[in-house]
């Protein structure tokens, strides 16, 4: 053998380094804390960061900053980008085919068909950002010289347990509906198998979302979504990814400040998602105006 063909035998793969998404960058976890994460057959597949109570508040600000021009933008604007991000997920199929096959310990072919339709369903919802409102809102009849007209309107910072089974069709699933109302998110991965829910965080990162809007913790979902349901800057909290004792406890914390609250519910993450999500967190606002004589 060769000497080149030795040193090419000897070459060591790169391994990837998986990172938090916060604010639109990627930081480690502040505690310098990391779990190992295996495949179905127990196999170490990689070192997640294990995101701490300071990295959830972090994440709540970062969100905050981030409503006020993602809720102003128009509601055209993010369907581009919903779109955008679909688009460049097209370009990584085989790179998120992987990481899924190997998370839910799924053949190459369902793995496969899972990404796409996480692809599909950006564009699904990319496509009702500037029609939502026709639904949720619109004239009302009233007996007097009033004009009265009801409009949905974002509901602010919104928690996501993303779901723990399906760690991308189901996480596309929860995010894709709280982002293209207007509302900013800080997701909680799937506890084990957050790898293609941080890879998606390299994909919002160059799509034209604002950093912030959407934001991705990894770590125990008990521990994160604790004070993230008691912190009194989250305005809603979806409890997909919480069994039915923590969605509980985190129900009740919720309570504290009123937060909108989407309970746990089993879902068929390939069928057609309707509105339901898209209606979940979004107000509506009445407005009465003299008309005139």
């Amino acid at each position: 053998m060769s000497e080149k063909s030795e040193k090419h035998d000897e070459r060591l793969s790169v391994l990837k380094t998986y990172k938090l998404f916060v604010g639109g960058t990627f930081p480690r976890s502040e505690s310098g804390r990391v779990y190992e994460v295996t495949d179905s057959q127990d196999r170490w597949l990689a070192n997640a960061p294990l995101a701490s109570r300071k990295d959830a508040r972090d994440a709540v600000v970062a969100a905050r900053k981030a409503f006020g021009g993602w809720s102003g933008a128009t509601a055209y604007n993010r369907g581009q980008i919903l779109y955008r991000i679909a688009e460049m997920l097209e370009g990584r199929r085989d790179q998120f085919g992987h990481e899924v096959a190997r998370a839910e310990g799924l053949s190459r072919t369902e793995a496969t068909a899972a990404v796409e339709a996480a692809i599909d369903r950006w564009v699904w919802y990319a496509g009702w950002t500037d029609k939502i409102a026709q639904v949720a809102g619109g004239g009302n009849p009233v007996a007097g010289p009033f004009f009265n007209v009801s409009s949905p309107e974002p509901t602010g910072v919104v928690t996501v347990l993303a779901p723990q089974e399906s760690s991308f069709l189901g996480l596309v699933s929860v995010i894709a509906p709280v982002i293209a109302t207007g509302n900013t998110a800080v997701v909680v991965a799937s506890e084990t198998s957050p790898l293609p829910a941080l890879s998606l965080g390299e994909v919002l990162a160059t799509s034209d979302l604002p950093g912030g809007v959407v934001n991705i913790l990894s770590g125990r979902t008990a521990e994160i979504a604790a004070p993230l349901a008691a912190h009194q800057d989250v305005n809603a909290i979806d409890l997909t990814g919480a069994g039915e004792a923590l969605a509980k406890e985190l129900e009740i914390a919720a309570a504290d400040n009123l937060k909108r609250v989407l309970r746990p519910q089993p879902v068929d993450w390939a069928a057609d998602p309707g509105t339901g999500r898209l209606l979940a967190f979004l107000e509506t606002k009445t407005v009465w105006h003299p008309m005139g004589l």
